[in-house]
Parts: structure tokens; C-alpha cells; sequence
């Protein structure tokens, strides 16, 4: 840790999220190590399946009933959440501290109940507050996140998408989080609507002291808020670091085919796809788990490699990190 730079605000570490199916345990996250400070944006990458929307569920314990194991650390203030109790989790940590915007979150809406109702709700189960507090905040989170305030009183099917991907925002924000955590908030919006979203995250960002963590497979739009990437693979985080190094620079070679797949606006290279499929996550290889797609693996691969610590907070999962930087430490 640099020299008077206070604690992390979330720090995960080996976090194992394990599910039972007919075929067999699906290893969803298999060690995951992630830092979030306050008032910065965590852009969590990797292709669908990959383990990220699992890893969000975790970190609020919201888990179907077929979860084989879940084990390692999340420290959120230094305070150790696993184990815990169920019920003081609920009480004192979910939508109180953490909150999350779910995928496809704007058709999660109640349609028979009015949108204030559902944005105002949270503060009356987790704060306590009375319906006429918790309906005036919720009129103040409307603004916050650009939604005129006549709204709250209409229904769902009602607004259109963009609005009520903002009132899934409001529901998140309403109890004034330390962490919002956003899974593929933008994902079934127009690229309009989508920027709209993404500005409307910035703003609260820069005037607000909460922290996000974005989960995404969109490179571009997740390049806007980013403070640090994360980068899943097959349910292993290969690269972590911040953005300003990650988008310029990439480490890992995954990382090096993802930005190649990305159209540019002002390069003459076309685009790129990677090869192959991602490994299942029943039984994955005993190796690297991208070996199979990689265009530089070698021997050492047959092997699972560590996390190399690349300095400046850059850690990356691949042996030719050794290769490349003799001095860099196995974390």
C-alpha cells in the first residue's frame, strides 16, 4: 500500500463461489481478488459466462439455493463479511452499504405499483423511514439522476427504457451506499440512451463520495467511468490495474485480443475476434485457462499460473509476465 493512502473501502481476496448442477460443480468465481477505494469506479470485464454477474451476487449475498461453497475474504471498512450472519447482513449491509442495480433492471419494475413507490421503498424496510420522508427523498434522488419528478407517480410501462433503467438507478441510490454496483446497466439501451446513463453516473460520481463497481462486456462504454479494470476469465480475474495503463496498455494477452476487438475510430486496423470458446467451468483446464486461445502460449502454460504484482497496483495472471519483467513478484 503507497505511503498515506487510506484503506481500501471493499478489498476481496480468494473469493470462491462454487454452484451444484447435474453435470457436475461449476467453479462461477474461482479466486477472486478485487480493491475498491472510495469514490472510485471498478470496471469488472470479461465475456458473458465468464463469472462476473455471480461475483456481483456474492458480494450482496443474493444466491439461488444450489450454491456449493463460498469462501475467502471480503472486507468491507476492514470488517470481515464471510461467514456472517444472514440476518445482520440483510439488515446492516445490504441496500444500507452495498446496493445494485440488477441486469435487465428496468424490467424488473413492479408494473402495478407506481415508480416512487418502488424508489422509496428501501428507505422504509432498511431505514425506517415514514411515507412521507421516504417519498420526499426518493423526489430528491429523481433529480439526481435526471428524472422529472411528475414520474413518481406514474407506472413502469409508462416511462420509457432509458427512464427506467434511471429509476433502477434512483432505487440503488436512494439509501445513499457507500457501493453501487451496476451489472450491465447499459446493455439493452441505444447507444444515446446509453451515453445519457454513463454521464449521469459520472456526475454522481465526481459530486457524490460513492463508489461503483461496473460489471460489462462493453469496452468502450466502461472506458468513460473507469478508475480500474478488473478483467474475468472462465471465472478467474487475469488482469487488474488501473485504466489509465489497462486501455493504452494491455498485459495479459486476453486483454490484448479484447482491445483488438474493439472498433477504432481514428485507426486504420479492423477489428479482430478471438478464436475458440472459453473453457466450461465444470472441471476447467489445470493450466492457464486461456492457453487454449492464446497465440503466445508455451510450456510453462500446462501450468496455473499466479498472479504477477507488475507494480504500481498492476497484477496480471500470466507466465510471460515473468518472462517480460524478471523482477516481478508472485502474488
Amino acid at each position: 500500500m503507497i505511503a498515506n493512502q487510506p484503506p481500501p473501502l471493499l478489498e476481496i481476496k480468494d473469493l470462491r463461489l462454487y454452484y451444484r448442477s447435474g453435470q457436475g460443480v461449476v467453479r462461477a468465481v474461482d479466486g477472486a481478488d478485487l480493491t475498491v477505494n472510495r469514490g472510485e469506479a471498478v470496471v469488472v470485464l470479461g465475456e458473458s459466462g465468464c463469472g462476473k454477474s455471480s461475483l456481483a451476487k456474492a458480494l450482496l449475498r443474493l444466491l439461488p439455493r444450489n450454491v456449493d461453497r463460498l469462501n475467502g475474504s471480503i472486507r468491507l471498512d476492514g470488517e470481515e463479511l464471510l461467514p456472517g450472519n444472514e440476518d445482520t447482513f440483510r439488515r446492516k449491509l445490504r441496500w444500507n452499504r452495498i446496493s445494485m442495480v440488477m441486469q435487465a433492471a428496468m424490467n424488473s419494475l413492479n408494473p402495478v405499483v407506481r415508480v416512487g413507490q418502488q424508489v422509496a421503498e428501501p428507505l422504509r424496510l432498511h431505514r425506517k423511514y415514514s411515507p412521507a420522508a421516504a417519498m420526499e427523498k426518493a423526489e430528491e434522488t429523481f433529480r439526481r439522476v435526471g428524472i422529472p419528478v411528475d414520474f413518481l407517480t406514474r407506472y413502469p410501462f409508462e416511462l420509457s427504457g432509458g427512464m427506467r433503467q434511471r429509476a433502477a438507478l434512483a432505487m440503488a441510490l436512494v439509501t445513499d451506499p457507500d457501493i453501487v454496483v451496476l451489472d450491465e446497466p447499459t446493455s439493452a439501451l441505444d447507444v444515446l440512451t446509453q451515453a445519457n446513463i454513463m454521464n449521469v453516473l459520472k456526475k454522481i460520481k465526481q459530486e457524490q463520495d460513492i463508489s461503483f463497481i461496473l460489471i460489462t462486456h462493453d469496452v468502450s462504454t466502461s472506458s468513460e467511468i473507469a478508475d480500474q479494470v478488473a478483467l474475468m476469465y472462465a471465472g478467474q480475474m487475469v488482469e487488474c490495474g488501473s485504466a489509465k495503463s489497462f486501455f493504452p496498455h494491455p498485459r495479459h494477452p486476453y486483454s490484448h485480443a479484447l482491445m483488438a476487438s474493439v472498433p477504432r475510430l481514428r485507426r486504420k486496423e479492423h477489428p479482430t475476434y478471438i478464436p475458440g470458446e472459453p473453457p466450461p467451468l465444470i472441471n476447467p483446464p489445470a493450466g492457464c485457462r486461456f492457453a487454449d486461445r492464446c497465440d503466445y502460449r508455451f510450456e510453462k502454460c500446462a501450468e496455473p499460473p499466479p498472479y504477477f504484482d507488475m507494480g504500481e497496483g498492476e497484477r496480471v495472471r500470466c507466465w510471460l509476465a515473468q518472462l517480460a519483467e524478471p523482477s516481478a513478484k508472485r502474488g
